[in-house]
């Protein structure tokens, strides 16, 4: 597919354009400059047309270590990627010095440009604008409002000349399909049908990366990938969207998420953090397994914690890796401290894996993937209703549910309605007369005798109903 960098100065309306393109919200929008840090790319269907858009951050004229400089690195290496170029300018503020020194820089790329004025919401400002543009010297200029979605014809007649032959328009199947990505959201889990929601080896497993700030999680993205794919650097907070990012190990497909560093909301003042911290938990929702990274100095207070439980309580597949272990002193107090906290503070969860790591020096990187996919196996494990349903019987023989009112309160049938994560149906005569303590005692065996560790573990008490009710 043909691959499209939207580039331009910051805060002329990139990430907005590059929203409307992929007909989502991925890229985080605001006023403030440099909101936009690394390169991110999307598909996109462009009135049936499918291509690649890869929003980038705004060029400065910065070539140091600092962080405009590292975002400028980003927006070059991204430039090299491109087959074509969409050059943004503001049509409200016009052609400015910046504008002038980067269009002279696009040229040395021996690119195909197109040059577009943004924000021409107006006749007035689109005049003006446009006509400013010409100086740039990259013919005639098209006037869009990437905001109001005002101009894509003129860009889609602008690309027909770099689409590679073979790819057809497809008018009536265009535009993106949704899929089940949060399944909590879907009503009568009983009927929901296993096979859908079954491994398929053709789509990528996706894994959300995520942490306190500053613990290590882009450094770990671009050591997997083996590239400077994502900005890092000691300043904290420095990613702020979240990045995907295709990856293959070993015959099996990826998608990478690296996230924003989650900070307790009591110290979230900046609408941008904030706004990078819904990202986040959104990449937490939609993956299927949630590495958390520790900071092996650090490892385990209380934000951490909080992660870890909102990542189970979203049933992900949840691994731990323990980074920047090569700087630890007493690791053998560091693991039993983990161990411990693991135990007594999400013990919903029982032994959750965790590995660890250095992901500057790409330590132990095999081993936290191994456990990654021993864990991903365990949240999509299946249980037969017949061996499920003996199990039951012996269970309930060793240890009844409490008597009601003198009277048993029969646990009945139990089958599994659910994996990603495990999740079990159990049929009692009186469900809301059942105790929380028989409800762990059916958990805890669940785990114990059919091998269901390190993953959440649902169990949904259900009614019999009575055939002579009416």
């Amino acid at each position: 597919m043909l691959k499209i960098a939207i580039v331009g100065r910051p805060n002329v309306g990139k990430s907005t354009l590059f929203n409307k393109l992929a007909g989502k919200r991925l890229a985080i929008v605001d006023n403030t400059p440099g909101v936009t840090r690394d390169w991110r790319e999307a598909e996109a269907d462009l009135f049936g047309q499918k291509l690649i858009i890869i929003d980038t951050a705004g060029l400065e004229e910065k070539f140091d270590d600092s962080i405009q400089g590292r975002m400028r690195q980003q927006t070059e290496a991204a430039l090299h990627m491109a087959d074509a170029i969409l050059f943004i300018v503001d049509g409200r503020e016009g052609v400015t010095p910046s504008d002038e020194h980067f269009a002279a820089f696009l040229r040395r790329q021996h690119k195909p440009i197109i040059l577009v004025v943004n924000k021409c919401e107006s006749n007035k400002v689109s005049m003006s604008g446009v006509g400013e543009a010409y100086s740039l010297g990259f013919g005639d200029p098209i006037a869009i409002s990437a905001e109001h979605s005002i101009g894509f014809d003129e860009i889609h007649n602008a690309l027909i000349p770099y689409f590679p032959e073979e790819e057809e328009i497809d008018d009536e199947n265009g535009g993106a399909k949704g899929e089940f990505d949060n399944l909590d959201d879907i009503e009568g889990l009983e009927d929901y049908v296993f096979k859908q929601e079954e491994d398929d080896p053709e789509k990528p497993i996706k894994i959300a990366i995520v942490g306190r700030p500053n613990v290590g999680k882009s450094t770990l993205l671009n050591t997997i990938l083996n590239e400077q794919r994502v900005m890092t650097g000691p300043e904290a907070g420095i990613t702020r969207d979240a990045i995907a990012v295709d990856w293959e190990y070993e015959g099996r497909k990826f998608k990478l998420v690296d996230t924003a560093g989650l900070r307790r909301k009591s110290k979230i003042s900046n609408h941008i953090e904030k706004m990078s911290t819904e990202d986040s938990f959104r990449a937490i929702r939609l993956a299927q397994i949630v590495i958390l990274v520790l900071d092996g100095n650090m490892a385990l207070e209380k934000q951490d914690l909080q992660i870890a439980q909102h990542v189970a309580d979203e049933g992900r597949a949840l691994v731990i890796a323990v980074n920047k272990w090569d700087s630890v002193s007493d690791r053998s107090k560091v693991l039993d401290d983990i161990k411990h906290k693991l135990s007594t503070s999400l013990s919903q969860t029982k032994d959750i894996e965790f590995a660890t790591i250095s992901a500057k020096n790409g330590k132990n990187i095999d081993k936290l993937f191994y456990k990654a996919l021993k864990t991903y196996e365990i949240w999509n494990k299946r249980v037969g209703t017949g061996g499920l349903n003996r199990w039951l019987a012996g269970m309930e023989s060793k240890n009844p549910a409490p008597l009601v009112g003198g009277r048993h309160n029969r646990v009945k049938y139990i089958t599994q309605i659910k994996t990603r994560p495990p999740t079990f149906a159990l049929w009692v005569s009186r469900p809301k007369e059942l105790p929380d303590s028989y409800r762990r005692y059916i958990t805890n065996g669940l785990r114990r005798d059919f091998d269901i560790p390190s993953v959440p573990l649902r169990l949904l008490i259900r009614a019999s109903k009575n055939p002579y009710a009416s």
